[in-house]
């Protein structure tokens, strides 16, 4: 299943929303909360997960500024190619670490390589995907999830090592210190099938925080 506003799947998500509320009566009150989910996927799947590696350790300023110069630099859709092109030290002085450089050129040739086949990733399972993606350098199980959730609109994708999502729950659920992975279990159970919806929930706890700060 995936959610896509496009796609007529408003009842599915008011299913999911019923379905959460139901089994959590935390996850209710969030809910209630927060207001109506919202999720706008990101189609163009390359550039999501070039975004992605951006992004890693940095701000979302830094990141965005950081992007624009790499999509201006190589043109209007030629990402792939451009980053291909492009040596270490040019898109070091984009202003990427030699890290992050060095995996873009690995994710582009891959992706010319067909190593990703990035058009028939809606076919595969949220499995198949993650083994698919986390072959190129710098994206880990972390970076596939958001991947699944934010572009795939996957519905039941439980990132357990996001550290938003286990502070959410520590805060939400009043505990002492951050779960454990195996501690995590009894939530991964208790959201399905609707693991992504209840994430983003937890995400957007913290702007509610913020609001009453």
């Amino acid at each position: 299943m995936r959610f896509d506003e496009n796609n007529g799947t408003a009842d599915e998500i008011t299913r999911a929303l019923s379905h959460l509320a139901e089994r959590d009566e935390v996850m209710a009150r969030l809910i209630e909360q927060v207001g109506p989910f919202q999720i706008k996927l990101e189609t163009d799947y390359f550039s999501a997960v070039v975004r992605s590696i951006v992004a890693q350790q940095i701000s979302t300023s830094a990141a965005r500024s950081i992007y624009g110069r790499l999509l201006k630099a190589t043109g209007e859709g030629k990402l792939v190619e451009g980053i291909i092109k492009f040596s270490i030290p040019q898109l070091r002085a984009l202003g990427l670490s030699l890290q992050k450089a060095a995996y873009l050129k690995d994710l582009a040739e891959k992706s010319r390589a067909g190593l990703i086949e990035w058009s028939r990733m809606a076919e595969l399972s949220n499995e198949q995907i993650i083994a698919e993606l986390t072959q190129v350098k710098g994206i880990g199980k972390w970076t596939a999830q958001m991947f699944l959730i934010f572009s795939l609109g996957r519905l039941d994708v439980f990132p357990g090592d996001d550290l938003g999502v286990r502070t959410a729950i520590k805060n939400l659920y009043r505990k002492r210190a951050l779960p454990k992975a195996k501690q995590l279990k009894r939530w991964e159970k208790l959201w399905h099938p609707y693991a992504s919806i209840a994430s983003w929930y937890c995400w957007r706890s913290f702007d509610l925080k913020k609001k009453t700060a």
